[in-house]
């Protein structure tokens, strides 16, 4: 597999410190506020790799922390702390905020289906490994004590800037408040490993150490759940592009410092979900979440769908109308997949099977090329077989891709044949002989159960010739978003 590589700023073949195994890591949420779905996108994207990688027979082992301490809403140790924020906006406190944003979180990630990790790790319960890691930090003279707080001293460094020279336009970038000058610091890239003179004088979360009351730098949290899950060396460290600098270079920068030797031999970021106005952010006033997805009508998964027809290193434009288009496209795949039939017996076409695995698997080894991932669920359908290896092929691919498709399908053939029972039992005066098909996978049966009302109403106008009534019904539903397709016998929804 060929996936590209921050680090090296190439495409690298994916290779893991012990074969057979893969450690990864991925940076996991500051929960003091909903992940909005730009955040999601990266979780989707690393969830794929994740997939895909246990895909091809690799034994993956995935950690993620959950920060819910020293995070400020500068990524430079400037700022406000975001969990003292979000604890003062909603007058709780600090760890019932983490708790409820927590399972916000993991609520979000079950409804996109992206896995949790094996191990998950919230950064107050590792204070003593922060602790330990700065200790050795200080004893090597990796990190020096200076105005009450730890920093670590990156002079001491060859290659600070190891994922390119960001000394200038990218600092800025990361530090995206901009540069504040603190002065107990001996290099302007130098970063706090332990607070020990808080910032605010009501800062809720404070541990004993050996330089005094204080807590942890957000920079050190990652490190260390790392190493103490996963070992020295680590295979896969995932985030989004914004996490590249100044967080995984300090990551780096400490862990490296602390074994002796290299750490992380692959990086991978993916880039920004931006809506028409710029970069999508919780303090943009474009907060978008996947609860206001649902609100609006659209299915989670129509989101994840919407992002795997787009490259992890491409930014993506979130719209409505792109929504809305990710929205058809899906119905009409997961149609398209209702036809075929599941009781099939024939026997699976080997052949078949091998040349699609074969075109799914190019696509996804290919820097995990989404988009012609997607293809290859079309090209299934496509194929000169019968439905019971087209089936198999799209239960395979969909362990990576993970739309439900298959389930999916299944509720539509289950629509379906609630129709024409309702057809045979006479349903619908006058109408009776007309089959009425939702392609709506997302419509409930307070929904379903009006368009049928309307669209045999409609029928009814047109046998009796009132073509203004049947007219102004169409009209009325296509006014909703409500498509129809006229067939013999057949009347086809869906939703625009």
């Amino acid at each position: 597999m060929k996936l590209y590589n921050t680090l090296t700023r190439t495409r690298d073949e994916f290779v893991t410190h012990e074969p057979g195994k893969c450690r990864m890591y991925t940076c996991g949420p500051t929960v003091y506020h909903f992940a909005h779905i730009g955040n999601l996108r990266t979780y989707i994207m690393e969830d794929v790799l994740e997939k895909y990688l246990r895909y091809t027979g690799l034994d993956v082992t995935r950690c993620m922390n959950i920060t819910d301490v020293g995070h400020l809403t500068s990524d430079a140790d400037t700022g406000e702390d975001k969990m003292l924020k979000g604890a003062r906006r909603e007058h709780k406190t600090v760890m019932e905020i983490a708790r409820f944003y927590t399972d916000a979180f993991f609520a979000d990630c079950e409804k996109l289906n992206i896995k949790i990790p094996e191990i998950v790790v919230p950064a107050t319960s590792y204070i003593d490994h922060f602790i330990e890691m700065v200790t050795v930090l200080l004893d090597k003279g990796y990190a020096y004590l200076s105005g009450g707080n730890v920093y670590f001293d990156t002079s001491k460094l060859d290659n600070y800037y190891v994922f390119g020279n960001q000394e200038a336009e990218d600092l800025a970038v990361g530090v995206r408040e901009g540069v504040e000058e603190d002065e107990a610091k001996r290099n302007k890239t130098d970063f706090v490993l332990w607070f020990t003179k808080s910032k605010f004088e009501d800062q809720e979360l404070k541990w004993d150490s050996p330089w005094g009351v204080g807590y942890p730098g957000w920079h050190i949290e990652c490190s260390a759940i790392s190493l103490w899950n996963l070992g020295e060396y680590l295979d896969l460290h995932c985030g989004g592009v914004d996490n590249a600098f100044p967080h995984h270079t300090n990551e780096i920068a400490q862990s490296e410092a602390y074994l002796g030797h290299p750490w992380c031999s692959h990086w991978f970021h993916v880039l920004h979900l931006n809506t028409a106005s710029g970069k999508m952010s919780k303090s943009s006033g474009e907060f978008l979440t996947v609860s206001l997805l649902e609100e609006k009508g659209y299915d989670p998964l129509v989101y994840r769908f919407f992002c795997l027809g787009s490259h992890y290193r491409k930014s993506l434009v979130f719209s409505w109308e792109g929504m809305d288009s990710a929205k058809t496209a899906y119905a009409k795949l997961v149609s398209r997949i209702a036809a075929l039939n599941p009781d099939d017996a024939a026997p699976i076409d080997e052949a078949v099977m091998n040349e699609q695995k074969t075109r799914f698997a190019a696509a996804m080894d290919n820097d995990l090329n989404t988009a012609l991932a997607l293809t290859a669920l079309y090209d299934v359908l496509k194929a000169k077989t019968n439905d019971r290896t087209k089936l198999a092929l799209l239960s395979d691919f969909d362990s990576v891709l993970s739309l439900f498709l298959l389930d999916a399908a299944a509720k539509v053939r289950a629509q379906n044949k609630a129709a024409e029972a309702a057809k045979s039992a006479g349903a619908g005066a006058g109408t009776s002989e007309l089959t009425v098909v939702c392609l709506a996978p997302d419509a409930d049966d307070a929904l379903k159960a009006e368009i049928e009302g309307l669209i045999r109403e409609r029928a009814d106008a047109k046998k009796a010739k009132n073509f203004a009534r049947a007219d102004e019904i169409r009209d009325s539903l296509a006014a909703r978003g409500i498509s129809l397709k006229d067939g013999k016998g057949v009347v086809e929804w869906s939703k625009a």
